[in-house]
Formats: structure tokens, sequence, C-alpha cells
């Protein structure tokens, strides 16, 4: 595959066999980002575990003390009684069985996360096929389940991510911009860290962190050194 120009010298900056420090893999990233809009700084965790087992899974949410510099787009399902409550603390688009039709018959996809109240979930279940593929399902363990859809919205406006296992058994989650710098960038990669290590399932064996990289969105990858996890 061939990379371009800023690509390439950002390539030059980096020790591809080296397993960097995080506040060093960090202030790199902040040097090779380089594209013309603020590039989103990426974590890609992969953990010994095995995600085909239950109890083996590793997945739920934690809130950035710094956000995450993008601007989320909220959708709730809720009841009459806690539409005024959802929309007070911000959320984009409120709504029952008619989000529902309108997500099914007109493909309406404009939100970035999805909160639903318990009561509302045989409606959101019927959902499954088109929310599930993009990761937008309602959990219970990402506290995107929960009757109290008001503190979920501003939580999920401030900068809440879930995190949870691929089918290789990575995590990718956004832990920033470039232009938050290192300082804040490591408050928020610490969290998250912090939290997939709280995380870990007892029937986890050996070594927990196999790899951590971080990467700009158009940036190469800066390998962490994992020894620190364990």
């Amino acid at each position: 595959m061939k990379h371009g120009k800023k690509y390439s010298d950002s390539k030059k900056l980096i020790e591809s066999l080296k397993l960097y420090d995080a506040p060093e893999a960090l202030d790199l990233c902040t040097k090779t980002g380089k594209a013309k809009f603020d590039e989103t700084v990426e974590i890609h965790v992969r953990l010994g575990v095995d995600s085909r087992h239950a109890d083996q899974q590793v997945r739920g949410a934690v809130v950035l003390p710094n956000g995450t510099g993008k601007n989320v787009r909220v959708a709730v399902f809720c009841k009459a009684d806690k539409e005024q409550a959802a929309k007070d603390a911000g959320a984009d688009v409120v709504g029952a069985e008619d989000l529902m039709e309108r997500i099914q018959k007109e493909n309406f996809m404009d939100f970035d996360v999805v909160i639903a109240t318990p009561d509302m979930m045989g409606i959101v279940g019927r959902l499954g096929k088109i929310l599930g593929p993009r990761g937008l399902m309602p959990n219970p363990k990402a506290g995107t389940v929960t009757p109290d859809v008001a503190k979920a919205v501003t939580e999920a406006k401030a900068g809440k991510i879930e995190y949870r296992l691929d089918k290789t058994n990575i995590i990718h989650c956004p832990i920033g911009k470039v232009s938050f710098g290192v300082e804040k960038l490591q408050e928020n990669f610490d969290t998250l860290m912090g939290a997939i290590m709280k995380a870990k399932p007892a029937a986890a064996k050996g070594q927990y962190v196999k790899s951590c990289v971080v990467a700009t969105t158009m940036g190469p990858g800066i390998k962490i050194n994992p020894g620190r996890f364990q």
C-alpha cells in the first residue's frame, strides 16, 4: 500500500521496533497528526482473552475526563413522562414507536449513541439488525439501558465512551484530538486503560494486555510497552 508524503514523513519520526512509554507515544501522536483537520487519536489494545467465551468478555463504558473532542449526537427511547428530562439534558432526538419507525422506514441514523429506558427495550429490540452491526444497540453494561436517561445523556455528551472487544480480541477507542496536547491525551489514556484493567475477567490467563498501539486518524501506529499494564 502506497502512502502519501505526510504519512511517510511521520513514519520517519517513529522507531518501528521500539516499545514507547505512553507519554512519549502520545507526544509523537501530536507531531504525526499532520492532516488539515484536527485528527482523532485512537488506541488499539489487544487482550489475552478469547471473546468467544462469555466469561472472557471485556466490555464497559467510561467517561473520559477531557471528552473526545467530538460533538456526540444522542438518541433516546423513552415514554412521554421522561421526554422532557432527556431533552433538557441535551438529547438530540427523543421518541418511542415513532422513532423506531423513522429508523426502519426512513433509514434515519443521525446519531452516535442510543440510550433507552428498560421498558423500551421491547421496541428497541426490533431494531437489532440495524443498530447491532453499527455498535449502537443499548446495553446495561455500557450504561445506555437505564431509567435515568438524563444522567446517561449528560455523560454521553461529556465524553463517555464504550469499550468492547471485537472478534479479534482488540479494543478500539478514541481518546481525544491531536489539539488536546499530551497532558489531556494522557489523562484520557490513563482513564480508559484503568477501566480496561478493572474489567479483566477472572477467567483470563497469562498476559492480559498483549499489545497497545496509539495512532492518529491518518498517521502511523506507535507501539506502547504493554508491560506496565500487567
